[in-house]
């Protein structure tokens, strides 16, 4: 009915809303509030680049320009939860992990 890429869209944005909720449920268990730091959230995607990856290479796989992933390695800007999802679903790492270093 919706063919592939349809389909592949509509399982992004059921994968995000999932995300959403899951975050939004844990704000409220939490007591504290926790900020990301971008720039540590760069270093952990340069992290697992590491040097066998070029910036172009990943860009690519994940669906950004190189210039954008730069400026993601550098911590210039908040990461949105598709590019977050495609970086966790190549690496085999979560999301959570990609933001607190933890999960």
């Amino acid at each position: 009915m919706f063919g592939a890429a349809g389909t592949a869209a509509l399982a992004i944005r059921i994968d995000i809303f999932y995300i959403y909720t899951y975050t939004m449920s844990r704000k409220n268990v939490r007591s504290k509030t926790v900020s990301v730091d971008w720039k540590v959230v760069g270093r952990r995607i340069r992290e697992l680049r590491g040097f066998d990856m070029t910036q172009v290479d990943l860009a690519h796989r994940i669906g950004v320009s190189q210039g954008y992933l730069s400026t993601l390695e550098h911590g210039h800007g908040e990461i949105g939860a598709e590019v977050l999802l495609a970086i966790s679903r190549e690496f085999g790492r979560s999301i959570e992990w990609l933001l607190t270093g933890e999960g």
